[in-house]
């Protein structure tokens, strides 16, 4: 290496009155590294709507996301290949329905706003396209109603936005669906079974976004007879600084699965008794096509 270029030995430098270490090795990078994190201010995040600080439990990090056998199988970006990859997806999944008390999961979309607009055009879908107007709460984050209504418009869907307690019920019959948010953007938790049992009898479809983290101690989705829930997974251990999009859930009543967007995972068993994790909704993979699509063509 000519010598014009080389990094003289003696390498540290002051920054903010300390000394930080020059690097000529991993270790030294690493201590490096770890002197500049140590200069860091850490304040409490109020940003709120949706994102919130987390910690992953050790246990989770190396058993989950650290797990071997889930990160080299060959060829991952395969998933039909890739085993562990669609094994952690049938845990997500079996997660997002025991704590939304639904039916089906999707494994995850690309965030709140984006999973809250897909749901709107699921709900228009189970009408067959047929009821153009939605109604949205306006509690509900404004980046999510500002997701939905460019998705509305690519859809030719009519949204009307505002009080949830100023539904239009003499309209009913031209709604395909409604969606509310517990807690919404200005902390409020309501039940809404009685809102929800009265959409049911107008076949308007109910969708709710919940926060994923208050379902073990709040009244599920299920549970207020939602046919669709959605909302974002960053409170289950994506730290604000790991960037974005966050994954989303999105469940939904049984009748409606084949509606739903995005990848379903299953278990299929060979006469052995040997399990293999597939996708479960073959119509939108491989043999897909555009014209009789139901829903969006997965990408991923």
């Amino acid at each position: 290496m000519p010598a014009s270029i080389r990094l003289p030995e003696d390498t540290a430098f002051e920054h903010l009155g300390k000394t930080i270490v020059g690097m000529n090795s991993e270790s030294q990078v690493l201590k490096k590294m770890n002197q500049l994190a140590g200069l860091n201010k850490i304040y409490k995040s109020y940003q709120g709507q949706g994102y919130y600080p987390s910690i992953i439990p050790a246990v989770v990090k190396r058993n989950v996301l650290e797990n071997p056998k889930w990160y080299t199988p060959y060829t991952p970006y395969q998933a039909e290949l890739s085993q562990g990859r669609l094994e952690m997806l049938l845990n997500y999944q079996t997660m997002i329905t025991e704590l939304t008390n639904l039916d089906v999961a999707n494994s995850s979309l690309l965030d709140e706003a984006t999973a809250a607009a897909e749901a709107v055009g699921m709900a228009y879908a189970t009408h067959n396209f047929k009821r153009s107007k939605a109604f949205v709460s306006n509690t509900i984050f404004p980046q999510s109603i500002d997701v939905m209504k460019t998705r509305a418009s690519a859809l030719g869907i009519e949204l009307v936005i505002g009080d949830v307690k100023a539904f239009p019920w003499e309209e009913a019959d031209q709604f395909c669906g409604a969606i509310v948010q517990t807690p919404d953007n200005i902390g409020n938790m309501k039940d809404y079974e009685e809102l929800f049992s009265r959409f049911r009898m107008n076949k308007v479809r109910s969708i709710v976004i919940q926060d994923i983290l208050s379902l073990p101690i709040s009244k599920p989705a299920g549970e207020m007879g939602a046919d669709i829930a959605c909302g974002s997974v960053q409170r289950f251990g994506i730290p604000m600084g790991f960037g974005g999009p966050h994954p989303a859930y999105l469940a939904c009543k049984d009748e409606f699965k084949r509606k739903m967007p995005g990848r379903i995972i299953g278990v299929s068993k060979d006469k052995h008794d040997n399990i293999a994790y597939r996708m479960a909704m073959q119509t939108r993979e491989q043999h897909i096509r555009r014209d009789k699509a139901t829903s969006n063509i997965c990408t991923a």
